[in-house]
């Protein structure tokens, strides 16, 4: 357990998740009724990512009408990221990478925080840090489980969070591994179903997952 209580903040609320959706929200119309299908179906911890125009305002709905969800902000490139994901009032950030300002920005900041790494080199820097709780990404292009467990080698404290190819076939396995705390990923929100607004099917695909999930 990390002896860093923004550290172990995150890391209990990414294990609490088993999985976190990564939401890329292009209407604004979008985020409450994908949010409330999502908690509908058990899926309560969810990642907002920074990737399109709305965004910010689709994570600032969620917070304001679904009470229910956990939400936090991905795809936090620097330190102003951060801190419009403090402002919003998130519970924690993500990133897919990181640079040493954003590490030093995030050291600073209230948040919890997992920077995102793919290398030793790069999780050696988020350790020098004070971040052991970290995003594995993209997992699977990155090596996948091979390349997890070499890591757990030299850093067998480290807790991580995949994300990058993880998905319905896949997702079991990943979370079998001893360093994982939960799994990221689109597949239980494909953007066809938001597009359509099939809300009902997006919640039945996910406690579908979440039932197969934590049953293995």
């Amino acid at each position: 357990m990390t002896a860093n209580p923004k550290q172990a903040r995150i890391a209990d609320l990414i294990r609490q998740a088993t999985v976190i959706p990564v939401l890329t929200i292009e209407r604004l119309e979008d985020a409450v009724p994908l949010a409330r299908a999502l908690v509908a179906g058990g899926v309560r911890t969810l990642e907002v990512t920074l990737r399109t125009p709305v965004a910010a305002d689709a994570a600032k709905a969620i917070i304001a009408e679904v009470p229910e969800a956990i939400v936090g902000i991905g795809t936090i490139l620097n330190g102003e990221d951060l801190a419009r994901a403090e402002a919003l009032g998130a519970r924690f950030g993500i990133s897919p990478g990181a640079t040493p300002e954003l590490l030093q920005a995030a050291a600073a900041s209230r948040l919890p925080f997992a920077p995102g790494i793919a290398t030793a080199s790069e999780l050696m820097q988020a350790l020098a840090d004070g971040f052991d709780v970290v995003k594995f990404f993209p997992a699977e292009q990155a090596g996948g489980i091979k390349a997890l467990r070499a890591l757990a080698g030299p850093f067998p404290n480290v807790r991580v969070c995949p994300t990058g190819g993880v998905s319905e076939a896949n997702a079991a396995t990943w979370l079998a591994e001893p360093n994982v705390l939960a799994v990221g990923g689109s597949w239980l929100c494909p953007a066809s179903d938001i597009r359509a607004g099939n809300w009902a099917g997006i919640t039945a695909m996910c406690a579908k997952a979440m039932k197969t999930l934590k049953s293995a």
